[in-house]
């Protein structure tokens, strides 16, 4: 009696929650409530990819990194390594940390070697060899977001044999066929959906099932990624047969499709083949303006179809906030790209990169300096062990930037600011551009503008926004300088003073000439000091200039610090009782 009480309640809970469905243009719950989804992909956990880890430069797919290691430390201590690496990489506290940020789904990126076997090891061949390990992962990860009440969304980030000429995204080995060269592999495709649908087609907390991607090959045309096709053909039949193969076993479940051309030419793709499905498109680098999602949109009213921005990223704060504006307000949502890379400021989380492992990557770049296989390994295990969430530096601007700011300009500071004493220049306030700061160059819109691109943070250290930080080499710093400063940029403050007091204020500097000068404003832009010219100094030796006696109010203080004639840099500004 108390098993059926027990089955009863959960089949009610199951019930009420439902599974997303697509009503006409909308994806939505059981009761039919619009869902924007607001999620974040797990990139590199299950595909490492070379920019993420520092090996672009010599090892960009994944097993070109793996036979790196492997060649260095053996083939048993590399599986050792993976397996932390990937227990590390995603834990119930990452998913928690995920919910209490303000996201509602999780996104994938799975890679089917850690579900089957490739093809040329399969003891049989033509038919499949199920693997725990994935499955293992994708249950514990299914139940850490169904107790955050979040979506998981399957997203086929590796097919079989590798969907695209861009080997990084899909560890795409031209040695072998790939996905499109080879009947095997496709069928292996289906079957890996088929298992994945038959397993979860009773779990609502499962999104959406996202089959493929961002394809991008050439079946007919003459560009390698796919974009000038104009039929898709294989892609096409590839995905109806993978659709097929899931509406067997589970016909709960919303089926998100991907075009070429890394998931954007749809050419060829219509019409849709079920009545559960939706677009995925993925977005990068370009204007945030309604021309750069017009075509996608036309699609969503012309095929009655929800669309969902399934990639977005790599960027600054500025354009973050400016692209979930943009798509939030013509009802899509999206998934952020990723979650954890190495020294990193434009994802939600930074991993720590070791001086040891410094040392690594440059040996494998020029072969200099080779460490011992026992050192190398130890330098390894470390990276895994800087992958759990509480070793990784968390980008509260960032995480700003995409929830808060998406609906208030208001400011807020950094940290809090204990006065007298120093506020680094770094830690100017959280906030949406010229109102926590104001910058000249923000964000790189590279694709929108023929392919060059823009150095919008010439430091690419501590702060994902277009002011240009670097590390500092001052005596007392927080380890980061404001550098390259321009004409007219500014940066505020916050702090908050128990009583209204009178400081003197200065500040710590460098400047390469005689051509930089700053003044003080309150957050309104009235100036309450005088400009002051800054020496001199060459950029590696600091020095305090004082500006003047400054009276502050009780309460809530907001000072700006506006660069009149920039080129100066800054490590903090002091705030000192003055001498009777």
């Amino acid at each position: 009696m108390k098993q059926l009480l027990f089955f009863l309640l959960l089949s009610t809970a199951v019930f009420s929650q439902g599974f997303l469905k697509r009503n006409g243009q909308k994806i939505v719950d059981a009761k039919g409530n619009n869902v924007l989804l607001r999620g974040l992909g797990i990139g590199g956990l299950m595909v490492q990819e070379g920019y993420m880890l520092k090996t672009a430069d010599f090892a960009g797919p994944q097993h070109q990194i793996k036979q790196k290691i492997t060649d260095l430390i053996g083939a048993k201590a590399t599986e050792e390594f993976y397996k932390a690496y990937r227990k590390n990489g995603l834990t119930k506290r990452d998913v928690d940390s995920l919910a209490a940020w303000g996201f509602n789904s999780i996104r994938l990126p799975m890679h089917y070697n850690l579900y089957t076997l490739p093809i040329e090891n399969e003891p049989v061949k033509g038919q499949n060899t199920w693997l725990e390990e994935g499955f293992k992962m994708t249950d514990d990860l299914l139940d850490w977001c169904a107790a955050n009440n979040m979506y998981l969304i399957l997203d086929l980030h590796a097919a079989p044999g590798g969907q695209g000429k861009d080997a990084n995204i899909s560890d795409y080995d031209e040695a072998k066929p790939s996905l499109w060269e080879s009947e095997a592999n496709q069928n292996k495709m289906i079957a890996f959906w088929r298992k994945i649908a038959d397993r979860y087609k009773n779990e609502p907390w499962i999104g959406a099932y996202d089959i493929i991607n961002e394809p991008n090959w050439n079946f007919s045309g003459t560009n390698k990624n796919g974009c000038d096709e104009t039929k898709n053909e294989p892609l096409r039949n590839l995905q109806i047969n993978i659709t097929k193969a899931i509406r067997e076993v589970d016909t709960n479940h919303l089926i998100i499709i991907e075009g070429n051309c890394w998931g954007n030419n749809y050419k060829g793709i219509f019409p849709l083949w079920d009545d559960n499905m939706a677009l995925s498109f993925h977005k990068y680098w370009s204007y945030n303006d309604m021309a750069t999602i017009r075509e996608i949109v036309n699609y969503r009213n012309e095929w009655n179809v929800p669309i969902w921005l399934g990639e977005t990223g790599e960027n600054s704060n500025v354009w973050f906030k400016d692209v979930i504006t943009l798509i939030e307000a013509n009802n899509i949502g999206w998934a952020f790209w990723p979650m954890k890379k190495i020294d990193n400021i434009a994802g939600v989380t930074s991993v720590t990169m070791s001086p040891e492992y410094e040392n690594l990557l440059r040996y494998w770049k020029d072969g200099t300096n080779k460490p011992t296989a026992a050192a190398a390994k130890a330098t390894l295990m470390q990276l895994a062990e800087n992958y759990k969430m509480e070793n990784v530096t968390v980008k509260y601007d960032v995480i700003d930037a995409m929830f808060r700011q998406i609906h208030s300009n208001d400011t807020k500071p950094y940290k809090k600011h204990l006065l007298p004493g120093k506020i680094f220049a770094t830690e100017y306030d959280l906030g949406p551009l010229n109102f926590a700061y104001s910058d000249k160059v923000v964000a790189n819109y590279w694709v929108s503008n023929g392919g060059k691109e823009t150095d919008w943070n010439s430091g690419n250290q501590m702060r994902n926004d277009g002011v240009d930080i670097q590390k500092c080499n001052d005596k007392v710093t927080n380890g980061f300088a404001v550098v390259d400063t321009e004409d007219g940029e500014w940066l505020q403050y916050t702090f908050t003073l128990s009583e209204a007091q009178t400081f003197e204020v200065s500040l710590r500097y460098t400047a390469d000439n005689n051509n930089s000068s700053i003044y003080l404003t309150d957050a309104k832009g009235n100036k309450i000091s005088k400009t002051i010219i800054l020496s001199a100094t060459g950029s590696t030796n600091w020095t305090t200039v004082i500006l003047e006696k400054i009276a502050f109010n009780q309460g809530e203080n907001k000072l700006r610090i506006v660069f009149e004639k920039g080129g100066a840099h800054l490590n903090y500004i002091e705030f000192n009782v003055p001498k009777k």
